[in-house]
């Protein structure tokens, strides 16, 4: 994968290239250099991960191909009405995020104020127990199936054989410490499509893209497009939100919160969101965009309870024990209308 970084990027930068099978003295430095962005940002851009920008390029124009079919047709794969099960078409402003609200009439009046303007198609592994994959009928958009699959297991390969060893790394655990918790783990490949709409429209808070939030699993690697929206709140903790921009060859991760809890807040689980930027060209609409996040979840059993090194008599455990299951239904169930 060539890389073609900006002098001075706006996350840190760890690299792949030396990485191996986890075993040397360099897995060591690249899993530190990770464990150090993830306790200063949460968010790190990752370059040389084996996931190459002709992959990620492909799997986004099937995206476009899927999504500028007509909505009845798309309407044939629905997201069921369960927030947890997540798989399958949802249209614009079906999902709503919010960030650690569960109270009903608190969640129907976070939906009435500027729907996520956006459409989503959520898939995972083909052999789940738990959530069974819900596809188009093939003739609709032949190959689609086959290559959302693939693009799913080069993220789980990923996942499993590099980006958690180094996570475990870098907390000085055994490389495969975090790893033995995600054998079986439901993934969740999303397919995002943020049409494009009148700026003015966005400017006066009629439609929003997606609200500052943070993810609910263990980590998120996101592909984009050329299109810029994707911001995270800066390190300063000050509510002011810093520019992610796409670089090709590169790939953004960050923590989500049951990473978060599971190192007893060691690693940070930073807010983010999806902005509808100032239109350049003069057209006074903002451009569409598409982006694919890989979420990443443990078994749905596994206990998260605090990792080993991540509390002591002065940084007691913060969190009881929960269930993978319970905590992202939990959230899930508050995100769908």
């Amino acid at each position: 994968m060539s890389n073609e970084l900006p002098q001075d990027p706006s996350l840190p930068v760890v690299d792949f290239a030396s990485f191996g099978d986890g075993t040397s003295s360099d897995a060591l430095e690249t899993g530190k250099r990770l464990l150090q962005a993830c306790k200063d940002v949460g968010f790190a851009y990752l370059i040389n991960t084996g996931i190459s920008q002709a992959q990620a390029d492909d799997m986004l124009t099937w995206s476009r191909k899927f999504f500028s079919l007509p909505p009845d047709i798309k309407q044939l794969a629905p997201h069921p009405k369960e927030g947890w099960k997540q798989r399958g078409y949802s249209g614009i402003g079906v999902e709503q995020l919010s960030q650690m609200v569960f109270d009903p009439n608190e969640l129907a009046a976070i939906r009435k104020n500027a729907p996520d303007f956006k459409e989503s198609f959520d898939l995972g592994r083909a052999d789940s127990p738990h959530l069974e994959n819900i596809w188009l009928p093939e003739e609709h958009l032949p190959g689609f199936r086959e290559a959302a699959l693939s693009f799913y297991y080069a993220c789980q390969s990923f996942q499993i054989e590099k980006l958690l060893k180094a996570l475990s790394l870098g907390l000085g655990l055994p490389a495969d410490y975090l790893a033995q918790f995600h054998r079986n783990g439901d993934n969740q490949l999303r397919l995002l499509h943020y049409p494009a709409a009148p700026a003015e429209v966005f400017s006066r808070g009629e439609k929003g893209r997606a609200k500052a939030h943070t993810d609910f699993g263990t980590a998120t690697i996101l592909f984009q497009d050329n299109v810029s929206g994707l911001e995270v709140e800066s390190p300063s903790g000050s509510g002011q939100f810093i520019l992610v921009p796409p670089i090709p060859g590169a790939i953004v991760f960050n923590v989500a919160d049951i990473l978060m809890r599971w190192s007893n807040d060691t690693l940070k689980s930073t807010l983010h969101r999806v902005s509808a930027l100032v239109p350049q060209d003069g057209t006074g609409m903002i451009q569409e965009r598409y982006s694919i996040p890989f979420f990443m979840g443990p078994d749905v059993n596994a206990l998260i309870d605090c990792l080993p090194g991540c509390s002591n008599e002065n940084r007691p455990k913060k969190y009881e024990p929960i269930t993978a299951a319970a905590y992202i239904d939990m959230r899930l169930n508050a995100t769908y209308v």
